[in-house]
């Protein structure tokens, strides 16, 4: 299986996680949170690394103690695996892993488009678009992370929309492991072409369309379910800890 190098962040990125006052332990606790996240979105940690507190807290200038409240907060949202006596390791799912959470979200994200088709305000259909074009002013700068952010929550937006109050937990846990595995296993395209699908879903929608609204929804998960599937089996060898948090 063909490896993956660990991909340099951004400068500004890099940069403003560890540039907190060392009398400041919540700010550096938090920027270590924003770097970690940002790499895991970005795509420059593999799936299985292991993240290693001693190499970590080198890389960060933090002290360990620091660095587990904010690997505890990454295990407790699901972005880390934190392992008795092992340590922190970046999520490996299996093929049915992922198969199952996309599962789950076509079949709630059906229901809502159901709720929604035909039934969009004038101020709904302002959000959404907005939406869509903060999207694609992302994919434009290369924006990795952020593009990736931004398509997920066009799902939460349409659970929200719908008044999914009860739903909007769920769909939002859900819609965080499969940014993550887009991230994790399909981090050249991101989220490539959502935005132009995403608008698709919404035009379906204001039409009245349920069949195309359906339709479109499907596909689109379907897709990004059966990209990151194709590339699942990748390389697990050691991270570069020091290369990805660089200073």
């Amino acid at each position: 299986m063909a490896s993956r190098s660990p991909r340099s962040p951004p400068a500004d990125t890099a940069t403003a996680s560890l540039s907190a006052p060392a009398d400041d332990p919540v700010g550096v606790e938090q920027r270590i949170y924003a770097s970690i996240t940002a790499a895991l979105l970005q795509g420059r940690l593999r799936p299985g690394a292991q993240l290693v507190e001693r190499d970590l807290a080198a890389a960060f200038g933090c002290t360990r103690g620091a660095l587990r409240k904010v690997l505890a907060r990454l295990g407790f949202e699901g972005k880390l695996v934190l392992e008795a006596n092992r340590g922190a390791f970046v999520p490996s799912p299996s093929e049915q892993d992922i198969r199952q959470v996309y599962r789950a979200r076509q079949i709630v994200e059906a229901g809502i488009v159901t709720a929604l088709c035909g039934a969009l305000s004038a101020a709904h259909k302002r959000r959404l678009r907005a939406h869509v074009r903060s999207e694609e002013k992302a994919a434009r700068a290369g924006a990795i992370d952020e593009s990736v952010r931004l398509a997920g929550q066009f799902h939460v937006l349409l659970t929200e929309l719908a008044g999914g109050t009860e739903l909007l937990g769920l769909v939002g846990q859900l819609v965080a492991k499969t940014e993550l595995y887009k991230a994790l296993f399909d981090p050249s395209k991101g989220s490539s072409c959502s935005a132009d699908e995403h608008l698709r879903i919404i035009e379906a929608l204001d039409a009245g369309d349920l069949q195309e609204a359906l339709a479109a929804m499907r596909e689109h998960l379907a897709e990004l379910e059966e990209r990151v599937i194709a590339q699942v089996r990748q390389s697990a060898a050691g991270e570069d800890l020091g290369a990805v948090f660089r200073r």
